[in-house]
């Protein structure tokens, strides 16, 4: 007789599971002397990794699958740590990365009637009427463990339905008492992924795919938005190899990833705005918001073909995007169709035309990166250093594998634009609106991603927002060496933008009081002295002069093990 937490465990590990990033509580008895016979008895199972806060378990996760595509689980206590999970959920939710959260339930007998009874006055509180609706907006699924003797079929449904696209998560809840119930190994089924596993967006029919190719080689100034191709690897060495091809110019829009090298003559950069007048023909590819209408008129002329792994946008209650063909696939399959056909039917005269279209582009090309490296060169001055020179110097420090995590929000253009990116998964954002998540992801992905480097660039608000001890303190215990450079300018500037764009001329631009100040007047915020709290290198920078040496240093510390922290001032808002 094992319990249903043993056959829990089993279950997970059958799902190739890697890491169960948790946070533990009352409820999880059972789960927890269910790891610690697994240990005993030297068996193989997921990795427990103890993370002291749920929004850093949750970005954990949510980096470790951005980089490898395998969604992860994690374990939180349960209506409380889901609550603190429900940001991640989110952010993991738009972003389309799955995971797996799983929350304990407090007992439903009160009076010692099974094993696993309410033993706490916490069990009493810890039981709202409906656990799921904390996360319900967020999740493609969500169940509630029964009975142990389905432990395994229920995981296997939802690592399923998290793994199908489009990916994303779903969430599961375990009852004390289940988790305690014991049965008969020859009562638990497994179930092979081979007849349960999950299903992938494809390809097209081969009409489908002639009619794109045929549109694309008639066009005379195609364009390219995407967002979020580059998750798949595959996909960006299609793009950038059928962008060549036919000429496409390619724009990112909000990216959370790269779409094409940034060296590539097709990279447009990421305003498409200046592009939608002139494009007789545009694809849509993996991407929720293409452009802002209020800011940028597309033309009624121009042909829109979308292909998406979530074409209605089904979760957005309002999308309003005009296309002509509207297309639900795998954008790396379907370009590889496209190549095909379009590598037979082009002639000569075909392939001179697009090398003359792309040679066209050259002086625009040229006239973008100048002034991308004239804005490096205003290196800022004391005390308000310039993000752009920040960033323009970790570019030209760290490899084109190395990974950046953006979390810089209204800095975000000096990353992009400052810190070229060529090869694939070498950038991730985030397609969510809940900040604090860069520190989580980079922990993520460097645990995903051991021999490169991981950087994460945030603001002063986002870092507040990271639970950033709980950061550190994971990076300590595990080793798991990031570094972060926090641009420090006092407070939220995204909000005091917002509100200059509503009310240009209002009371609040008059007295210049935005509620978004956090830094105030000689309180000094040492970001610096946290992550060093918990064993990494620390600096806190406010003079240009020393960016260099200090980036330098702090990634001398990371490629030594050890987590770094810079705090560089940058003015304030």
């Amino acid at each position: 007789m094992r319990s249903s937490a043993h056959y829990f465990v089993e279950g997970l590990t059958g799902l190739g599971i890697d890491y169960i990033f948790s946070n533990f509580g009352t409820d999880h008895v059972s789960l927890i002397e269910a790891f610690a016979q697994w240990k005993k008895e030297g068996r193989a199972h997921p990795t427990v990794m103890l993370v002291p806060h749920e929004n850093v378990a949750m970005h954990m996760a949510m980096g470790y699958a951005a980089v490898t595509g395998k969604g992860q689980a994690v374990m939180v206590h349960v209506d409380a740590g889901t609550a603190n999970a429900a940001m991640g959920m989110h952010n993991m939710f738009r972003t389309r990365i799955p995971v797996m959260l799983m929350a304990g339930r407090s007992p439903y007998t009160l009076r010692g009637e099974l094993p696993g009874s309410r033993d706490n006055y916490v069990h009493f509180v810890q039981d709202p009427f409906d656990i799921a609706s904390l996360v319900r907006p967020y999740v493609k699924w969500d169940y509630s463990l029964p009975t142990g003797v389905v432990a395994k079929e229920v995981l296997r449904r939802a690592h399923s339905v998290m793994q199908s696209d489009p990916p994303g998560p779903v969430y599961l809840t375990l009852p004390r008492e289940v988790l305690a119930e014991e049965w008969e190994a020859d009562r638990i089924r497994d179930f092979n992924g081979e007849h349960y596993g999950a299903v992938q967006a494809g390809g097209v029919a081969p009409t489908v795919a002639e009619a794109i190719a045929s549109r694309l080689m008639a066009a005379r100034e195609p364009i390219v938005i995407t967002s979020y191709v580059g998750r798949k690897a595959d996909a960006v060495h299609a793009l950038e190899k059928l962008a060549m091809l036919c000429g496409l110019k390619v724009y990112e829009f909000s990216p959370t990833t790269i779409s094409v090298s940034r060296e590539s003559p097709c990279f447009g950069g990421f305003d498409p705005g200046k592009a939608l007048a002139g494009a007789d023909l545009g694809l849509l590819l993996d991407v929720d918001v293409p452009w802002l209408p209020k800011y940028a008129q597309e033309d009624p002329s121009t042909e829109w073909i979308h292909i998406d792994v979530d074409t209605i946008k089904k979760d957005f209650p309002m999308w309003g995007f005009r296309t002509d063909m509207r297309i639900q696939a795998d954008c790396a399959t379907v370009l590889q169709q496209v190549i095909e056909i379009v590598e037979q039917r082009a002639d000569d005269a075909f392939r001179k035309a697009v090398a003359a279209r792309i040679e066209g582009w050259e002086s625009a090309n040229t006239q973008r990166r100048q002034a991308i490296a004239k804005v490096a060169q205003d290196i800022g001055k004391k005390g308000a250093i310039s993000p752009a020179h920040v960033c323009a110097t970790l570019g030209k420090l760290i490899a084109p594998t190395d990974i950046v995590v953006n979390e810089a929000v209204r800095n975000t253009f000096a990353v992009l634009n400052q810190i070229p990116r060529t090869e694939p998964l070498s950038l991730i954002g985030c397609a969510g609106g809940g900040l604090g998540y860069s520190a989580g992801i980079a922990l993520g992905a460097k645990l995903a991603k051991p021999d490169v480097r991981v950087v994460q660039v945030v603001g002063d608000g986002g870092f507040h927002f990271s639970t950033p001890t709980s950061v550190y303190a994971t990076a300590q215990r595990y080793g798991i060496p990031i570094f972060t450079i926090v641009l420090d300018n006092s407070g939220w500037q995204a909000v005091k933008e917002a509100v200059l764009r509503v009310y240009p001329d209002g009371a609040a631009a008059d007295s210049n009081d935005f509620q978004a100040k956090l830094g105030v007047g000689d309180n000094v915020r040492a970001f610096e002295q946290v992550g060093a709290a918990f064993g990494a290198y620390g600096e806190c920078i406010d003079d240009p002069a020393e960016v260099e040496a200090a980036i330098a240093r702090c990634l001398k510390a990371v490629d030594a093990g050890q987590a770094a922290v810079l705090n560089v001032r940058i003015g304030s808002i």
